[in-house]
């Protein structure tokens, strides 16, 4: 499984360390609040709602350079409208590995 890095901040940064640490502050921010709210929403079976949260965050994977877990959210945003959760399982583990880098960041 790929891992998240900064890469991508970085580059666009061009240097600017006050921006990247704006930018994790962001994402430390949102990404937990995301992921409790697409649990929620799961738990609840609302899968048009989880859809809009896998939404949020796949742009997230974007920016921490993890191009194969963007295109599994991708796909899977819209298994989800379709009423299906096959790629729940994976989904899920991508979010938990990406929500300890946020925190350790």
């Amino acid at each position: 499984m790929e891992q998240p890095t900064l890469d991508y901040i970085k580059e666009i940064s061009g240097g600017n360390t006050d921006f990247e640490q704006k930018f994790v502050t962001v994402l430390q921010d949102e990404f937990p609040k995301e992921k409790e709210a697409y649990i929620d929403f799961l738990s609840k079976e609302n899968l048009e709602e989880a859809s809009k949260v896998v939404h949020k965050l796949k742009h997230k994977f974007g920016i921490l350079s993890m191009t194969d877990s963007y295109r599994l959210a991708v796909s899977y945003e819209e298994e989800l409208k379709d009423g299906q959760r096959e790629q729940e399982e994976e989904f899920t583990a991508i979010l938990e590995m990406v929500h300890a880098f946020i925190k350790e960041l």
